[in-house]
């Protein structure tokens, strides 16, 4: 049953750029058998009775989208240029063949300049048959826009000295790589009462939220549900570590859903 804003949200991935497990380790979190601990890039799927977008559409979309029986998507919402984040952006072709339209995708000027360069294919003026169909509409952190039935409030977070746009939807708010952000924008999160945030691991890191950093702007936000996104086999095991948290937090995984 959906919530009361009759959306529902679907945790595609949620690890850090190398997934986990990560290729050639042999630690015990990547040797685990608990499905819990195997972690897709981070990506989410936002679904209404009549709208279907994506926030963030990395190397692991074309599976994601498979696992989850996605049969539409309206658009796609880009948090910032990383890899983990668009790199799957190629495997829109088959919505474009399906919906037998242009994918819509949301992203600031500056990612949009990155996108060029990184699908130079994608944009080229002579497109190679099959190539992707991009309709590009560029977002800031001041202005909501609406997709189809659903209303994001971009918010700008700093992922070192890189702009991150996460996003506020009715109650829930949604940031993935980041380590720092102005008051001004951390009042835009305020009474949420789902609050996603990235917790990369224990130990410091140059340009992602710790696990107690996050922790403590859990406890200043002060949201009925907490949720960590965007971790690293260097976290620990799911099981061993969910125990540890205040009783308002927990970890995400790979299918989580919830009712907003």
């Amino acid at each position: 049953m959906k919530g009361k804003h009759g959306i529902t949200i679907t945790f595609l991935g949620t690890g850090t750029s190398q997934g986990v497990p990560v290729i050639a380790c042999s630690c015990k979190v990547c040797l685990s058998n608990d499905p819990r601990d195997k972690r897709l890039r981070c990506s989410i799927l936002i679904e209404s009775a009549t709208t279907t977008v994506v926030i963030d559409i990395g190397p692991d979309f074309r599976y994601q989208m498979l696992r989850e029986n996605v049969k539409k998507l309206d658009a796609v919402l880009i948090t910032h240029e990383h890899k983990d984040h668009v790199g799957g952006l190629d495997e829109v072709r088959a919505f474009n063949f399906i919906q037998k339209k242009y994918m819509d995708v949301y992203c600031t000027p500056h990612v949009h300049k990155e996108l060029v360069q990184q699908f130079s294919y994608v944009f080229a003026e002579t497109k190679y048959p099959g190539a992707p169909e991009l309709k590009v509409h560029h977002i800031n952190s001041n202005d909501p826009i609406t997709i189809g039935d659903i209303t994001f409030q971009p918010i700008e977070v700093l992922h070192y000295k890189l702009p991150v746009l996460g996003f506020r939807i009715n109650n829930f708010t949604y940031i993935t790589d980041a380590n720092s952000m102005k008051e001004s924008e951390m009042r835009k999160i305020e009474g949420s009462e789902i609050f996603v945030l990235n917790a990369l691991h224990y130990d410091d890191h140059i340009s992602h939220y710790t696990v107690q950093q996050a922790i403590e702007i859990m406890n200043h936000v002060k949201p009925k549900e907490g949720i960590f996104v965007h971790m690293s086999h260097r976290l620990g095991l799911h099981e061993e570590e969910q125990k540890k948290l205040p009783e308002f937090i927990r970890f995400a995984y790979d299918g989580l859903k919830i009712d907003i």
